[in-house]
C-alpha cells in the first residue's frame, strides 16, 4: 500500500498539473470505487468545479473544489492516479477519469480497494470519520519528540503495532516503520511504554529524516507493488533501504549480522538483531 511518501509525491504531481483547471467532464467504470456515495454523487460534485487547494493527511489525499466541497482519493493497495493526454489510450481499470480541457486525470486502481468521494467539509465527522481520526501527521503537522512522546502514551504494545496505528501517527505503514525502527535502533516488539526519553529522541529524528528523504526520492516501488507517481515514474527511495525486504542479506549498517524477518500482526517485519537488540 502506498505509505505518506508515495502520497505526498502524487500530492505534489497533482498540485502541479492541474491547480485552477476547470474539470469539465468525468466518468465513472466501477462503482465500487465509489462505494461510499454513488457514480451520480461524485459526477455531479466534481463536475464543473476546479481544484483549488490539494493536501494530505497520511495516507490521504484531499483537494478543495471552488463549489466548497472537497474529494477525497485513497490509493489503498494497488491505486494509481496518472495524468495524461485527452484522447489517449486508457489503462485497464481507469475507473474515475476527469478531464480537464486538453488533459484527463485518471484513477486506475485494478483491486478496487482504494476509493473516491466527495463531501463537505462542515459534515467530515458523518461523510469521511476516519480523518477526524488520524493521528499526527509526521510532515503535515509540527512533530518532534514531545509530539511523538504524547502519540505514543498510554499503550504497552510493541512499537511497531503503535507506529502503524493510524489514530496515533498517520502515515507510516510496513515499509517506513521497518525502516525508521532500524534507524532509530528500536526492536519492533519493545514496548511502546518502555521507550526512554532519548529512544523517543531518536526515534521522532529517524521519522523525520526518512520520511523526507522518501519524498525527495519520490517514494518506494517494490516489485510486487502498482505504485508510480501521476507521470507514471518509478519511485527510487527502495534503493536506500537498509532493512525492508531484505531477509538473510548482511545488514548494511553494522556489517556483522544478517537481516530477519518476524511477523507482527499477520506483517512480514524487517530488522537487524545486533543493532536493534
Amino acid at each position: 500500500m502506498p505509505e505518506l511518501p508515495e502520497v505526498e509525491t502524487v500530492r505534489r504531481g497533482l498540485d502541479a498539473a492541474v491547480l485552477g483547471r476547470r474539470i469539465d467532464r468525468v466518468e465513472v467504470g466501477r462503482e465500487r470505487t465509489v462505494r461510499r456515495t454513488s457514480r451520480e454523487a461524485l459526477i455531479a460534485g466534481l463536475q464543473n468545479t476546479a481544484i483549488v487547494r490539494t493536501w494530505r493527511r497520511g495516507k490521504y489525499l484531499i483537494a478543495d473544489l471552488d463549489s466548497g466541497d472537497s474529494v477525497m482519493i485513497h490509493l489503498r493497495m494497488s491505486g494509481r492516479l496518472l495524468l495524461a493526454q485527452r484522447g489517449s489510450p486508457r489503462p485497464p481499470h481507469s475507473h474515475v477519469v476527469m478531464g480537464m480541457q486538453d488533459i484527463e486525470v485518471r484513477f486506475v486502481d485494478p483491486r478496487t480497494f482504494g476509493e473516491v468521494v466527495v463531501f463537505d467539509p462542515e459534515r467530515t465527522a458523518d461523510q469521511v470519520p476516519e480523518l477526524q481520526r488520524l493521528g499526527v501527521d509526521p510532515i503535515a503537522d509540527p512533530f518532534d519528540q514531545r509530539v511523538l512522546a504524547a502519540a505514543l502514551a498510554g499503550t504497552t504494545r510493541g512499537i511497531k503495532s503503535v507506529l502503524l496505528d493510524q489514530t496515533r501517527v498517520a502515515g507510516l505503514g510496513n515499509i517506513y516503520t521497518d525502516e525508521v525502527l532500524h534507524r532509530a535502533r528500536l526492536r519492533y516488539d519493545r514496548p511502546a511504554d518502555a521507550l526512554r526519553r532519548s529512544d523517543i529522541g531518536r526515534l521522532a529524528e529517524a521519522i523525520t529524516e526518512v520520511l523526507t528523504a522518501a519524498i525527495d526520492a519520490g517514494g518506494s516501488t517494490l516489485a510486487d507493488t502498482q505504485y508510480v507517481d501521476m507521470e507514471g515514474r518509478t519511485g527510487s527511495f527502495q534503493e536506500s533501504h537498509l532493512v525492508y525486504a531484505r531477509r538473510d542479506e548482511p545488514c548494511l549498517t553494522c556489517g556483522r549480522s544478517t537481516i530477519r524477518r518476524a511477523v507482527v500482526s499477520g506483517r512480514s517485519t524487517f530488522f537487524c538483531p545486533r543493532c536493534q537488540k
